[in-house]
């Protein structure tokens, strides 16, 4: 495999692009799309919605409902768990956000979709730290492979559990619990 991948220009040894957080116009963008697309349904944008949007709008990070729900307070303490619960499934469908399932009992939602929809993770098995990386080189494996299976590539998604370097230098993870 590593003298196939090789043949094509593929070098797997180079260390893949990290994730930039989107720029600030770029989440202004984002939520004004969103916003957009809530008027187009006709829905109501009130004041608990709007600190939603405003939070998953102002992070670059992961997050569960819950998380959402604490950080959303903070901008509004009126806003309920019904209203989280209700806006979440209009972000994935908006395509702005999405919805991953990394087999826990709950899902994590990705912020950084809309600017990078075919991005992969590495996720610690023992403190749940999420890292974004894009892989021109995966990507091409991926349409080497898709290709000769007869399959044309409309999206990707990798995600590799591991332990992270904390992990193995000192047999902890400080970062558990965070």
């Amino acid at each position: 495999m590593v003298d196939k991948a090789q043949s094509l220009g593929i070098d797997l040894i180079s260390l893949p692009l990290i994730i930039e957080p989107m720029s600030e116009p770029d989440r202004a963008a984002t939520k004004e799309k969103f916003l957009q697309f809530l008027d187009q349904k006709n829905l109501r944008i009130t004041s608990q919605r709007r600190a939603i949007v405003d939070t998953v709008f102002s992070t670059d990070q992961h997050f569960t409902a819950e998380q959402l729900l604490e950080w959303a307070r903070e901008k509004d303490s009126s806003v309920s768990r019904a209203t989280v619960y209700r806006t979440l499934p209009l972000l994935t469908e908006s395509g702005l956000v999405h919805e991953m399932d990394f087999g826990k009992d709950y899902k994590i939602y990705d912020p950084n979709y809309a600017a990078h929809p075919n991005h992969n993770h590495i996720i610690c098995n023992d403190c749940d730290k999420i890292v974004e990386f894009e892989s021109e080189r995966l990507d091409a494996l991926e349409n080497e492979i898709s290709g000769k299976l007869g399959f044309e590539v409309q999206s990707q998604q990798l995600t590799i559990n591991a332990s992270c370097e904390e992990m193995k230098r000192v047999g902890a993870c400080k970062n558990k619990g965070e």
